[in-house]
């Protein structure tokens, strides 16, 4: 039943989680800015209108990973734009990422408030 849905999700987000080890690995780009470079990379494929494919195939696969974050980003912005016109520039992606962002927020202070840090 959901092995149609699992497995392009599971080869999607592997995939790109694979590519995204292979930068960290093989060059001298940072985590930070592989991280970077994928939301930019996210925003990029969804306003060429290529990223969308890629979800119709693997679905939460590539939605979930930080290109995802991207493409969320992008295409709040063009709701934003087509319902409130230039202001929809910024209060878009902020509106389509929120949940993310508030989340991200919420679990990086709890991670601060729990964790015992240690000096390297």
């Amino acid at each position: 039943m959901f092995l149609h849905e699992l497995l392009p999700a599971f080869l999607t987000g592997g995939l790109i989680c694979a590519l995204a080890q292979i930068l960290i690995d093989k060059t001298n780009l940072t985590p930070a800015r592989v991280v970077v470079l994928f939301v930019s990379l996210g925003v990029a494929l969804t306003a060429l209108g290529l990223y969308d494919a890629v979800v119709d195939f693997g679905g939460a696969g590539a939605t979930v990973p930080i290109v995802g974050f991207g493409y969320a980003l992008a295409k709040g912005v063009e709701k934003g734009v087509s319902l409130y016109g230039p202001t929809g520039i910024l209060s878009g992606g902020v509106a389509a990422t929120a949940a993310g962002i508030a989340a991200a927020v919420v679990f990086g202070w709890l991670a601060a408030v729990l964790s015992t840090p240690t000096a390297k």
